[in-house]
């Protein structure tokens, strides 16, 4: 991998136009725009493209990479529909328009939790246009969990899961980055962040307000109905997608319940990083990143 060539992203903009509403999807293009594209990396709930590009950039000089924002998050700017909101095929959906753009060869989707359940979905739609999927740590409830979920009768309980309540009590404004920065630095999820990774995440992940203060670009209600929305299945995309699937999952706290896919997924291969939690692609990058390369070289 050559890590020595380190260009800045480029900033995208994608239009989108589907049954959950229209506007604009944001996205970094990392490496030689000459080339098309060899990978597509879906962010975590709550994050943004940006939060990711020091794990990112260093495969630019081999890949060329599209980072998007999903909906509700970063510099994408499209409506989020909260209300009767019962999974994520609104994300799935923004990704196939996203994929139907890209003109060349099948790429490699990958992602990180939300992210990576996400590329997910759209290569189960759209398996002719992805090559392979890299999934770090995505959210996969055991099966008959995430069977549940998808119960009229049970489709409130998400709502009590404590990720829900966390992400309804998250400041949304602050006076500046500057503030914001200070008040993440060493706390909740970001704890034990690169200080680079961390103002990465600050500067999309906020939007200047009229008044001069600046707000969460992903908004606490919708972080929480990403996490309260769970009726999607990822269970069906894992059987219906044919191509290689790589699940990184973390020793510890990991929401991923997958196992090695033996005789029945014999496309499927399962790696536990040890002695990492949920958010290894931040905190130990190069075993993240080595998976990315190897499998989009």
């Amino acid at each position: 991998m050559d890590a020595t060539r380190i260009d800045p992203p480029r900033r995208l903009s994608f239009p989108i136009a589907n049954r959950w509403g229209e506007g604009e999807m944001a996205a970094l293009d990392f490496g030689d725009s000459s080339r098309p594209f060899d990978l597509v990396f879906v962010h975590a709930n709550g994050f943004n493209a940006l939060t990711y590009r020091q794990l990112l950039a260093p495969l630019s000089g081999s890949l060329r990479i599209l980072a998007p924002d999903l909906r509700g998050h970063g510099r994408t700017r499209l409506p989020t529909q909260i209300a009767d909101r019962r999974g994520w095929a609104d994300h799935r959906d923004d990704l196939l328009a996203l994929l139907d753009a890209l003109d060349g060869p099948p790429v490699v989707m990958a992602g990180h939790s939300m992210g990576a359940v996400c590329a997910l979905l759209a290569a189960a739609e759209r398996p002719q246009a992805v090559a392979r999927l890299v999934l770090l740590d995505p959210v996969i409830w055991p099966r008959p969990l995430a069977a549940a979920f998808r119960l009229p009768l049970l489709r409130l309980a998400p709502r009590r899961l404590s990720l829900v309540a966390g992400a309804l009590r998250r400041r949304a404004t602050f006076p500046d980055r500057a503030a914001a920065l200070k008040g993440y630095q060493g706390r909740g999820a970001f704890r034990g962040w690169p200080a680079g990774m961390l103002a990465d995440y600050v500067e999309d992940g906020l939007v200047d307000q009229p008044d001069g203060t600046v707000a969460l670009a992903c908004a606490p209600e919708w972080e929480a109905s990403n996490y309260a929305s769970q009726a999607h299945d990822p269970w069906r995309a894992l059987d219906r997608f044919e191509g290689p699937v790589e699940i990184l999952k973390a020793e510890h706290g990991s929401p991923c319940f997958v196992r090695e896919g033996g005789a029945r997924r014999p496309n499927l291969t399962v790696r536990t990083v040890p002695e990492a939690g949920h958010f290894f692609p931040m905190l130990q990058p190069e075993i993240a990143r080595d998976a990315l390369f190897e499998a989009a070289v």
